[in-house]
């Protein structure tokens, strides 16, 4: 590929993404979406943050495991229990890691 196209490829996704970002900036309250795509809207954040964190938890070494021996899925359902009952994401994130890294501390121990 020529330095010319690797211009123009760069030119081109520099303009796509200003034109979806910055539409909704621009146009303000002139563009209204219809209702049922803003309820549908609300829940794209928690489904990003699923897409990314599930393969993490689910999948050790490209395989997914269903076992005790994830010591991630184990964390991530013990951290959920606790997020339920308390309502408190920072001490959820505590509470994980510390189920997590027990877990690996004592399965390395003799």
């Amino acid at each position: 590929m020529s330095d010319m196209w690797i211009w123009i490829t760069i030119a081109g996704l520099t303009a796509a993404t200003l034109i979806t970002r910055a539409g909704f900036l621009v146009l303000g309250e002139r563009l209204r979406l219809p209702p049922r795509v803003e309820r549908a809207l609300r829940y794209a954040p928690a489904c990003a943050l699923a897409a990314i964190v599930v393969p993490d938890v689910v999948f050790v070494s490209g395989t997914p495991l269903w076992s005790f021996e994830n010591y991630r899925l184990i964390a991530a359902v013990a951290a959920t229990i606790f997020f339920i009952r308390t309502r408190n994401m920072l001490w959820t994130i505590v509470f994980g890691m510390a189920v997590f890294t027990l877990l690996r501390v004592l399965s390395t121990t003799p």
